[in-house]
């Protein structure tokens, strides 16, 4: 008795060909356009979705870092381009723990993504008149 029909052969090299067009075209599950183009956050939910997940245990209230706990990596203001934060938050095996979508949902990763963009640059020091007073 044979397993595979030529039809039947036929139908997985289809449906093969058919997911992989789908993958290589760079669509998440949720609809949103990968490559250049970051998902659309609200920057309102984000803060709140970057409290609720612990985000600023390590990273600050403001995406600031911390020497302690995360070697002083600032991450807002100009984070990383939105495919490498999300594969980073996804995949990280370093000290952070990686926040698979059971957890963290592809709309809260963009809402936080939004919010960490939101957040103004520092200021450099220089421009601080009470940091450059003289004697």
């Amino acid at each position: 008795m044979k397993l595979f029909t030529f039809r039947s052969r036929r139908r997985v090299v289809v449906a093969a060909i058919a997911v992989g067009l789908v993958l290589a075209s760079g669509i998440f599950a949720d609809g949103i356009l990968a490559g250049e183009m970051a998902p659309v956050g609200s920057a309102e939910r984000g803060r709140i979705a970057f409290v609720k997940h612990g985000c600023w245990q390590c990273h600050g209230f403001e995406g600031q870092g911390s020497i302690a706990t995360s070697n002083g990596k600032v991450i807002a203001a100009d984070p990383l381009p939105f495919e490498a934060f999300a594969s980073f938050v996804r995949n990280s095996n370093r000290s952070m723990p990686p926040y698979r979508e059971t957890v963290l949902s592809n709309g809260d990763l963009a809402d936080i993504y939004a919010f960490l963009q939101s957040i103004p640059a520092t200021r450099d020091y220089k421009n601080i008149p009470l940091l450059n007073r003289q004697g």
